[in-house]
């Protein structure tokens, strides 16, 4: 694996940044596997499919400065400062399986070599015992993979509370009543400092190293303008005149909400913290114009719909549109 390097490594960006220098390496640079580490002043990151009032506190970040990012990848909302890693990994294995536990796997083995007793959990997470140290999100663009996600290490708890607003249905399904309650700080558990945490990563993941050029720099300039558009954070949130929300094993937060006339669906969007693994806008176009009724549903709907959401069963959905 090939760590990524920049002209200028002190030079420092916004986090859409990072987001377009993935999309790059992904496009760009004919490598199975690549990998880099960044950091952000305090910044939210929302997923592809979130609905940034039901995730963010916007006064809050607004009042201390708090940058806020829609990014490409489904999962949950996240807070990234100076006190924690930000993680991308690239790579041209398209399996989602295969390859969140391959390198969710390589962070454990790289924490666990440090004296941190990490282990995977969930679809996305490191643990250390029942507190996250890590979070994960992937998505696919043609030929390739991509996940990152975050390694806290000192993160600032009071921005990261008060900035991250999930649902108590959210928690619950983790056991826990608060955001801080589920989070542990690698600084707490280890005693090394980031920098050598940083050397560590790059030095038992990679086996050489790749460094942009200041042209690529300018071309990475150009892809992040789609991340800081206004169009692109504040999402696609079509008509509605019902919403279904729940939260499902293996699946995570989703929320069907529909434009329902007669008993028919006119249309349906979905939003959440779910993965996406296949072209989604193929499955919801399936129900435009179908009964809201389980036999309707089960007869337009494809019998594998994990094909789409990572993890969605049939029937689970079908339940969902039906509450």
């Amino acid at each position: 694996m090939k760590y990524i390097l920049l002209p200028d490594e002190k030079e420092k960006h916004r986090l859409s940044f990072y987001l377009a220098m993935e999309e790059f390496v992904a496009r760009h640079i004919d490598e199975h596997d690549c990998f880099f580490v960044w950091q952000v002043e305090p910044s939210v990151i929302f997923g592809r499919n979130q609905l940034i009032e039901n995730e963010v506190n916007i006064d809050f970040c607004r009042e201390r400065g708090i940058q806020m990012y829609r990014r490409k990848s489904g999962g949950g909302c996240v807070y990234a400062d100076l006190g924690n890693l930000m993680l991308s990994y690239i790579t041209s294995e398209e399996n989602p399986g295969f390859t969140f536990h391959r390198y969710i796997n390589m962070l454990v083995l790289v924490l666990w070599r440090l004296g941190v007793e990490a282990k995977a959990s969930g679809r996305n997470d490191i643990m250390v015992g029942d507190r996250k140290v890590s979070g994960n999100a992937f998505y696919h663009i043609p030929g390739r993979s991509i996940v990152h996600g975050t390694l806290l290490y000192d993160t600032n708890m009071e921005n990261m509370v008060g900035a991250i607003t999930p649902t108590r249905e959210k928690l619950t399904s983790k056991g826990v009543e608060s955001v801080r309650q589920r989070i542990a700080l690698l600084k707490d558990l280890v005693d090394i400092d980031m920098d050598t945490l940083k050397a560590s990563l790059r030095e038992q993941l990679c086996d050489g190293e790749l460094r942009l050029s200041v042209d690529d720099v300018s071309v990475i300039e150009d892809l992040e303008k789609e991340y800081f558009s206004q169009t692109f954070i504040e999402g696609n949130n079509p008509k509605y005149t019902l919403i279904r929300r729940d939260w499902l094993l293996g699946v995570g937060e989703l929320e069907a909400r529909m434009e329902v006339k007669n008993g028919v669906i006119l249309s349906l969007n979905l939003m959440g913290d779910y993965f996406i693994v296949g072209e989604v806008d193929v499955l919801l176009r399936k129900l435009k114009g179908v009964a809201l009724n389980r036999e309707a549903l089960l007869g337009a709907l494809p019998e594998r719909l994990d094909d789409f959401i990572l993890n969605l069963e049939k029937e689970d959905f079908i339940n969902l549109l039906l509450q």
